[in-house]
């Protein structure tokens, strides 16, 4: 089977062996996507949300893709990072439209942006929704597909609001990390969006009945590592076929996952989720996913065998 992970935050301190500000081993980044490669991955998407990870996304495909097109990433700001536009709105947006004209050929999606109402905290409500809709100036520059954000039902009649707004300036759209109800997902297919699903998705009975509803052809898979992992107290849990040895991060052995780190080659287990769930042939589903996924990300980009 073959697999593009749509979503994976290779930015993050985990990959160089740094939790919560101290260091427990050695950086890694190297070994995890070797580990990627070798289970199935043939691309992957590295989750930017905001300028400076957009750089530092492009230096890790510069210093590890080593020109086989298998790395990429997104140019948006999350909706937590919003704040930075304040004040220097234009000014943010030329800095990532010309980060997109120098990196066009490894640029691939608008994101991550949306709402998030679970984390008012880092942003309110109201700055929220002025970047997202400002951030649609970046879509129509550059008529890339998107890559959403969207946590919290509380969010979710503002997201779509924005959505019928801009719809008209868009091909396709993916909200991921979907974990809502039935009728959310039916209404975010009805605005003709595709519905990224992860191990955050797949948590609960409710999160299960409600992804299975989504049709084949309207799924995209991700495994938003380092976090949202499938845990064994997880009701999705039960449907995974395939198993990865791991260690505790203190007695971390280069060979071997570190526990409660995702990282890109369990998508085979959130494949293995959906599949088991919605009694569905693994392979055939795997195929619909990667074919749907190349048509709106990489349309034009040809596909390099796993190694």
């Amino acid at each position: 089977m073959k697999f593009i992970d749509i979503g994976v935050n290779l930015t993050d301190d985990m990959y160089q062996g740094i939790y919560h500000g101290k260091a427990k081993h050695q950086a890694d980044l190297q070994i995890v996507l070797e580990r990627a490669w070798n289970n199935g991955l043939e691309k992957i998407m590295i989750t930017s949300g905001r300028i400076e990870e957009v750089k530092q996304s492009l230096s890790i495909i510069e210093q590890y893709d080593n020109k086989s097109n298998r790395l990429f990433t997104t140019i948006g700001v999350h909706p937590t990072r919003c704040s930075e536009f304040i004040d220097r709105e234009q000014e943010y947006i030329d800095t990532l439209l010309e980060l997109y004209t120098q990196n066009k050929d490894k640029i691939v999606a608008i994101g991550e942006f949306g709402l998030d109402y679970d984390r008012l905290e880092f942003c309110p409500k109201e700055t929220q929704l002025k970047y997202f809709e400002l951030q649609f100036k970046l879509v129509e520059a550059t008529k890339l597909p998107l890559f959403l954000h969207l946590r919290s039902s509380a969010a979710f009649n503002d997201f779509v609001e924005v959505i019928k707004k801009y719809r008209h300036t868009f091909t396709y759209g993916v909200v991921h990390s979907f974990d809502g109800t039935i009728e959310e997902a039916k209404q975010l297919i009805e605005l003709g969006l595709h519905i990224g699903i992860n191990g955050c998705s797949l948590k609960t009975e409710e999160n299960l009945k409600s992804m299975a509803t989504i049709p084949s052809d309207k799924l995209l898979i991700e495994t938003d590592a380092p976090w949202c992992d499938i845990r064994k107290t997880h009701s999705g849990y039960q449907h995974i076929t395939t198993t990865f040895e791991s260690v505790k991060k203190e007695k971390y052995q280069p060979g071997k996952c570190v526990q409660a780190r995702n990282e890109p080659c369990y998508i085979v287990n959130v494949l293995e989720v959906i599949a088991g769930y919605r009694k569905e042939n693994k392979e055939t589903l795997a195929n619909t996913i990667y074919e749907t996924t190349k048509q709106i990300y990489f349309p034009t980009t040809t596909t390099t065998s796993s190694q």
